[in-house]
């Protein structure tokens, strides 16, 4: 039987059918949770009898390959169907090929725990008994793993092959020409099919007609009812929906999002049970056809997903709340285009009516090519009306309102030039007898306003979800939470939301796609083979393998950081050692518990350490050359924190860079100047070169002071008073006892050394300083002079005009 024109289009535009179109739609915002649910359904599936299933499966294979073989002009829904059941014979031979597996492998274990039979002596009959078996169920075991992979094998190419002829019809369907619309030929060819047509669907309607009056009129009354009650009920949801999201949902742009989902939900439930009420009146009796009934649900579906277009469409303009609209449109364009989504809605409805309905009742050919016609016309004129509206809307706000209408942005340009174009061209298209092309491109660009709309708003939802986290309440008591840090939380909240929006994006393209082969069966069947995992040599990654050893990843690195401040806080000063010391201990736990949990995080994955001994080797080679510095500055980093010639809180001096050490890192240290700045230093720097550690093994601070006097001074009278002025400083130690002695005579001045200790090189300077104030009073109160030198040295103490480092904060 020739198909109709109608049905061979249908298949290449949007999808025919509505509920996969809602199907595909609703996969779009559920598809996170599919690798999840294949993965349990995979685990839960019941046992089943492998040898006659395969049997059945390899059946279905051959079944469906000579059909394609013997039938050349399938209808493109059947094709459609058969790649759906290889694809679903595929994902079957997969899934009991791993049920046999393990079986298998278990059976060839025992065979090798018994060996090879020894051929000198006889074997126990015993053993040889549960050998033969063992041998037989082996031999079982392998032939049906290896006949599962080639049905999976031989699938996949039915699988290529059906999209190949798909693809191959479309491009020859495309190209094909009928007589135009507005040729004499044509409508007299139409005005001989019309009376048959006529009666093919009064056929059709007469049934409807006949098993509604069938039904009861109280029956009728209730649903009608029903129906106004469900216009109430639709009436109160939407503004408990707007008082719920005003109220329970956190503030920001959260609850705008939240709205419009819930207004387009509403939609699509409100006409759905509207629908199925007057279904359940019409089918009250069971007096409906096979083929009526097929058309009413059809009819049904299409109107929910009117009603999806129209919630949508609605939802993202929100003429009558513009605090609640999500993009970024003028009022004045928003409330210009308020009825559109509504009237874009109808004709998408009546559209696919009209072709279900040539498609029903089979029309001839020149009635088919006149409906797809007809209905390509109106929704091109419908889209070219909108954009006609939207663009004078615009017009008028840039004149009346140029301060708030800003540039118009270049891809929206771009974007309306495209559409006109394609518009233009599937007119002509239309008129010139180009039905199947014309119609083709009016459709896509239908369908890709959907996408686009519906993936804006799952976009935006799944931004806002995710950055919840962003604004999550900080544990007030910091010192002993081990929460993460808002900076943490505000990455986290921001790589999720790439991740969501990436993957929604991804899903668009895909849908995008449909139209040309790809629908939502071959996605499902798509996502299910990401279960079995992507092998990278001999490694098999596995989404639910990543996905745990995720998680063991950040448990580790949370329990961690919680037993690091455990023992930084709680621990380590019960010990008694020192700050620098406890800052090792701390930083090599650090060290060690970060490598333990990767290499638990690895194994999780499925990643032995013995498999990484490639990724080794392949790194010497580059540490040779390349990350030499790197790792001798990390190797120096862990040998400073194990030797500890120098630690956290020392006054070091290396290469002219003199200051105290405030941390040491994986690479360099950090040392802070006595003038607050920071210098990097690397690790390599303190194990090849001489360090001046001031503060090792806690040394004393030396205050030395020489004075040049007069060679007339009475020498004793000024060591009494420079000594009384050392003894009487409380910060100069008793042991080791200062002393004052007489340095030499030169130049005809007395040169004076005194010295004295104090508890720490850090107090040095300024004790040096309180001594020289008090050793200059009390030799002026004794009229003693200094003598001017031409060059005065002060010894024991860092330069006066460098600041003294200060110990550091702990």
């Amino acid at each position: 039987m020739m198909l109709s024109l109608s049905a061979r289009l249908s298949c290449y535009s949007i999808p025919r059918s509505p509920w996969a179109i809602l199907r595909a739609l609703l996969l779009l915002c559920l598809l996170p949770l599919l690798l999840f649910v294949q993965g349990v359904h995979a685990q839960d599936a019941a046992p089943v009898d492998a040898e006659q299933a395969l049997d059945q499966l390899r059946a279905r294979i051959t079944a469906i390959q000579t059909s394609l073989k013997d039938n050349e002009e399938l209808p493109d829904a059947t094709l459609s169907q058969m790649k759906a059941d290889v694809l679903a014979g595929a994902a079957e031979a997969d899934r009991i090929a791993k049920e046999v597996e393990p079986q298998l492998l278990s059976v060839q274990a025992r065979l090798a725990e018994l060996g090879a039979p020894d051929s000198a002596s006889t074997e126990v009959r015993d053993v040889a008994v549960q050998r033969a078996q063992l041998e037989k169920n082996n031999s079982t075991f392998d032939a049906q793993v290896k006949l599962a992979r080639l049905l999976s094998v031989e699938a996949e190419q039915v699988s290529e092959q059906i999209s190949t002829l798909r693809r191959a019809r479309l491009q020859a369907r495309l190209g094909e020409r009928t007589s135009s619309i507005l040729s004499t030929r044509f409508w007299e060819q139409l005005n001989k099919e019309l009376p048959q047509n006529l009666q093919r669907m009064r056929a059709l309607t007469d049934d409807v007609y006949r098993a509604a009056r069938q039904t009861p009129a109280q029956i009728w009354a209730s649903i009608a009812i029903g129906i106004v009650m469900l216009f109430l009920l639709r009436l109160w949801s939407g503004r408990a929906m707007l008082a719920f999201t005003s109220t329970r949902v956190p503030h920001g742009r959260l609850r705008r999002s939240v709205h419009a989902l819930i207004i387009t939900l509403l939609s699509v439930v409100t006409p759905f049970l509207i629908t199925e009420l007057l279904k359940l009146g019409i089918r009250w009796d069971d007096g409906l056809s096979d083929k009526a009934i097929g058309f009413l649900g059809s009819v049904i579906g299409f109107i929910c997903f009117g009603g999806f277009v129209a919630g949508l469409g609605y939802a993202l303009l929100s003429p009558g709340r513009p605090s609640w609209r999500l993009p970024p449109l003028h009022d004045r364009l928003a409330h210009r285009m308020r009825k559109f989504p509504l009237a874009f809605a109808i004709v998408v409805v009546l559209v696919w009516i009209t072709e279900l309905l040539s498609t029903v009742i089979n029309t001839g050919l020149t009635t088919a090519v006149a409906v797809n016609c007809l209905v390509a016309l109106l929704l091109g004129a419908t889209i070219a009306l909108g954009m006609q509206r939207a663009e004078h809307a615009w017009r008028r706000i840039r004149l009346e309102d140029p301060d708030h209408a800003g540039v118009t942005p270049f891809w929206v340009r771009m974007t309306a030039v495209v559409i006109w174009i394609v518009l233009a061209i599937s007119i002509v298209g239309l008129l010139t007898g180009y039905v199947a092309f014309g119609s083709f491109l009016v459709k896509q660009i239908a369908w890709t306003v959907i996408v686009v709309c519906s993936t804006y708003l799952l976009m935006v939802l799944a931004d806002d979800v995710c950055m919840l986290l962003s604004s999550a309440p900080v544990d007030p008591d910091a010192k002993r939470t081990v929460l993460p840090t808002s900076q943490a939380r505000d990455q986290a909240a921001v790589l999720l939301s790439g991740a969501a929006r990436a993957l929604v994006l991804l899903m668009a393209t895909l849908f995008l796609l449909a139209p040309f082969g790809e629908g939502p069966d071959e996605l499902l069947h798509r996502v299910g083979q990401l279960n079995d995992g992507l092998a990278i040599g001999e490694v098999q990654i596995k989404p639910g393998a990543v996905t745990q050893a995720l998680l063991v990843l950040v448990a580790g690195f949370v329990g961690l950081r919680f037993v690091k401040q455990w023992l930084e806080k709680r621990y380590l000063p019960t010990t008694g050692l020192d700050t620098g010391m406890q800052v090792s201990a701390s930083t090599l736990f650090g060290y060690a518990g970060g490598i333990v949990a990767v290499a638990l995080a690895m194994s999780a994955a499925g990643i032995g350490l013995e498999r990484i001994a490639w990724v080794a080797s392949a790194l010497s080679v580059g540490i040779g050359f390349g990350l030499q510095a790197v790792v001798q500055n990390f190797v120096s980093g862990l040998i400073l924190l194990a030797e500890r010639p120098v630690k956290v809180g020392d006054w070091v001096s290396l290469g002219g860079v003199e200051g105290d050490i405030r941390r040491i890192n994986v690479r360099a240290t950090e040392i802070q100047m006595g003038d607050r700045s920071t210098v990097i230093v690397p690790n390599s720097e303190f194990i090849t070169k001489t360090v001046r550690n001031v503060t090792h093994a806690s040394p004393l601070g030396l205050v030395q002071i020489k004075l040049p006097l007069p060679v007339e001074t009475d020498a004793e009278l000024a060591r009494g008073l420079i000594m009384d002025a050392f003894v009487t400083n409380p910060d100069i130690l008793e042991t080791p006892a200062p002393a004052v002695q007489l340095d030499g005579i030169a130049d005809g001045y007395l040169v004076i050394n005194a010295t004295g200790f104090a508890s720490s090189p850090r107090l040095s300077y300024g004790v040096r300083s309180t001594l020289l104030f008090e050793i200059l009073k009390r030799l002026r109160e004794a009229d003693i002079a200094l003598t001017k030198t031409n060059a005065m040295r002060l010894d024991g103490a860092p330069s006066p005009s460098l600041p003294e480092p200060t110990a550091p904060s702990t």
